[in-house]
């Protein structure tokens, strides 16, 4: 197995971006593939190579979630692809339609 691929910097600008401009995405992915569909609330956390770390609220409590990736990721790029991946799936699965990507 290798180390983690992604530094501290990636990390954190990930996180960020993921909580300032997709956190109704997060709620999606949690509620679906993070296996809470009561949760009200979602932030990322965290990601290594292998998925992604949340702070989910159920019941006004924050639990830890993880997601796992569908693969191992080796580069930043493929981060992206993943998330949109899993929103698309959590959206499959609420039978809701993905908005389109501007």
């Amino acid at each position: 197995m290798t180390g983690q691929p992604f530094d501290a910097d990636v990390v954190g600008a990930v996180s960020r971006h993921m909580n300032d401009d997709h956190a109704g995405d997060s709620l999606l992915i949690c509620r679906t593939l993070g296996g809470c569909p009561d949760a009200s609330r979602a932030r990322v956390t965290g990601l290594d190579a292998d998925g992604m770390d949340f702070a989910v609220t159920l019941d006004d409590i924050e639990v830890p979630v993880r997601v796992p990736f569908a693969h191992r990721l080796t580069e930043r790029a493929e981060i992206r692809r993943e998330v949109v991946r899993m929103y698309e799936q959590a959206c499959a699965a609420l039978g809701v339609p993905p908005r389109r990507a501007d």
